[in-house]
């Protein structure tokens, strides 16, 4: 089996820990044990045994997640390591070599990877910024055929943090059954909209659907590698099978504080300080885009970490993020890895004093690359 050099992941894993500032990271800053669990639960977790848990996943953590959905039981629950590798066992239990699937463009481009790997024609239906990163249906309708297996959608997006209408969901689940599809939805950013209110996941709308989500963005514990699959029973079991050949089972370590991260009101704290963090932060980008008009626009995210932004210069993305990181020791990510130049992913998710220091440096090459120019 051959696959394709994942892009987005790759760059990080090489330079996220060789650059002074970091803005690629599309979640929220992480929480360490002391901040988030009190002195009890610390002893609890001192005093757990370190053997094998549940393969998928502590029942008591099951049932917590089920919970989070409208008519899922602790059954239709796969706890994985990370949503990484729910995406890879969904993939791998879900098509076969000769399917198509409908993906939502631009996206985290693990799932497009993976599907052609496996001899999967993948065709993309976009996210347009003139509609506010709102979804082009009309698009998803015409690519859509009796091969289709699945619609895999971002909700909400990466990069662009837009966020679905439930209008939109309704039309996008009428057009996946429409071919026999299913639809498979990425909802990890889901709970930190900037508003406060909280959509609607799939799963709440249709039981047919299947969706991943974990710790690693909206709740800010990536160090957890807690994700997971929700979908029917069916699909669930052998989503298990498969992965009795992968990672067999995660931590219990993790599983125990995933399971007091995912009480409602612990979840809910943890929402509230990421939201708080995220407004804050898109106030002084917003501030520092309108003092450069001439150099940046982008439509203010609904949710999640990051916003997608568009710059002005007359240079490749790649190139762009090349001499950011070679010169300023800044590292953010190019337009490229979603087929999108002209385009640049920063991270707003970190603490305010560190991203004002990277968006300072990214003024500084912009400044310096227009004197360039003039000069």
């Amino acid at each position: 089996m051959k696959i394709e050099t994942f892009e987005l992941e790759r760059l990080q894993s090489i330079w996220e820990n060789r650059v002074d500032v970091n803005l690629t990271e599309s979640g929220l800053h992480p929480f360490s044990l002391r901040e988030l669990l009190d002195e009890e639960e610390v002893d609890q977790v001192l005093d757990l045994r370190l053997g094998y848990g549940w393969t998928n996943g502590e029942p008591s953590l099951r049932q917590a997640i089920s919970g989070h959905y409208a008519n899922t039981t602790p059954e239709e629950v796969l706890v994985t390591s990370g949503s990484a590798e729910a995406n890879f066992l969904a993939m791998w239990t879900l098509l076969e070599p000769g399917d198509e699937i409908a993906v939502m463009l631009p996206n985290y481009m693990q799932i497009w990877g993976i599907a052609r790997s496996l001899g999967v024609e993948a065709r993309g239906f976009r996210l347009r910024e003139v509609l506010a990163w709102a979804p082009d249906l009309d698009e998803l309708r015409a690519i859509v055929s009796p091969r289709t297996r699945l619609v895999v959608v971002c909700n909400p997006n990466n990069p662009t943090g837009a966020v679905l209408s439930r209008d939109a969901m309704e039309q996008i689940l009428e057009i996946a059954s429409s071919v026999g599809a299913t639809v498979y939805a990425d909802e990890v950013y889901k709970g930190v909209e900037l508003d406060g209110r909280e959509g609607p996941s799939f799963r709440d709308l249709d039981p047919s659907a299947i969706v991943a989500s974990g710790l690693s963005k909206a709740l800010a514990h990536p160090g957890l590698r807690i994700g997971w699959l929700a979908g029917p029973a069916d699909f669930i079991d052998a989503a298990w099978h498969r992965n009795d050949y992968t990672t067999i089972t995660t931590s219990v370590i993790s599983e125990h504080v995933a399971t007091i991260i995912l009480r409602p009101d612990r979840r809910r704290e943890i929402l509230d300080r990421n939201r708080e963090m995220l407004n804050q932060n898109l106030a002084m980008l917003v501030d520092w885009t309108r003092r450069r008009p001439d150099q940046f626009h982008f439509v203010p995210p609904r949710a999640g970490g990051m916003c997608f932004l568009r710059y002005a210069a007359n240079v490749n993305s790649t190139d762009l993020a090349t001499r950011l990181r070679n010169e300023k020791s800044l590292l953010v990510l190019p337009g490229d890895v979603y087929g999108m130049d002209h385009y640049l992913r920063l991270g707003i998710g970190e603490r305010g004093e560190y991203l004002k220091r990277g968006l300072e440096l990214l003024g500084e090459a912009f400044d310096e690359l227009q004197a360039r120019v003039a000069g």
